[in-house]
């Protein structure tokens, strides 16, 4: 593939950053103006792809691959090949993990796209300003200038299907951010609740606290929830046997969530009514 100037790219950009900079808000804000196809490369984000397919409906997310991680990787790698050699009228963006080493994209499709770093303020001389066309001012994070540097574990929970208590989900996550079960420097979550709602949950180190959003989702008030929910952490020393108990503990049984739906709909029903 060879292209003879800037203006014959393809309108594909890659973006790079560390954890909880604002790589997938970045790409939020870009798709909400320009509507195109969104795909992740490396430790790829089951969280990021379900709140982008929620809040930004016009964007395609291509699927993550239920294969083992070297399979998954290349079958990304083969996806990005084809949309370079049949590049589509709408933008692409594409995250990259932290975890995923930058050197080991193919020359030739990274200098066929353009490249974006969102990096925190004051970050000076970083692989990720030898990689880049473009550095993004993301958000300030503590610790910037070493730890971050490095791409420390992604622990991961699918929960699917799970009914969470509000309550009980709370003292989770402010036992989960607060250093109960490890050292957490970033963690993000879609949990289904008792009223139907799917919530988001996102937390930065260093940055101030912010209340969950409540996704663009209709209510799920028919039984277990089929879409998405899940839990991600990145960290050090993180007890993971002991978040999965608690989070297992804060999860409804089939006769709360059937009664707590009712509950929900015989309310809408009162409401339309009225």
């Amino acid at each position: 593939m060879r292209y003879s100037s800037n203006s014959d790219l393809p309108n594909i950009t890659l973006v790079s950053g560390p954890c909880g900079a604002g790589k997938t808000s970045w790409i939020r804000q870009q798709a909400l103006a320009a509507p195109g196809i969104y795909l992740s490369l490396g430790a790829e984000s089951a969280v990021d792809m379900a709140y982008l397919t929620a809040e930004v409906p016009d964007l395609t997310v291509l699927p993550t691959s239920v294969l083992s991680a070297s399979v998954q990787s290349a079958s990304n790698l083969s996806k990005l090949s084809e949309l370079l050699e049949h590049p589509p009228a709408e933008a692409v963006y594409i995250e990259l993990s932290p975890q995923l080493d930058l050197n080991s994209l193919p020359l030739d499709l990274v200098t066929a796209c353009r490249r974006i770093a969102v990096l925190p303020p004051g970050l000076r001389q970083t692989r990720w300003h030898d990689w880049t066309d473009l550095v993004v001012t993301g958000a300030e994070i503590t610790g910037a200038e070493t730890s971050l540097l490095s791409s420390p574990p992604l622990w991961n929970r699918v929960l699917t299907g799970q009914v969470f208590d509000l309550s009980s989900l709370n003292t989770l996550w402010y036992e989960l951010t607060q250093g109960a079960y490890g050292t957490v420097r970033r963690a993000k979550g879609i949990f289904d609740v008792a009223d139907g709602r799917a919530l988001y949950w996102t937390f930065v180190a260093g940055q101030p606290e912010t209340a969950y959003l409540e996704l663009n989702l209709p209510r799920w008030l028919q039984g277990r929830p089929e879409r998405f929910s899940g839990l991600e952490v990145v960290g050090q020393g993180l007890d993971q046997a002991a978040v999965a108990q608690t989070l297992q503990d804060c999860c409804l049984s089939e006769q709360a969530i059937f009664y707590y739906q009712q509950q929900v709909k015989d309310l809408l029903a009162q409401g339309e009514a009225a």
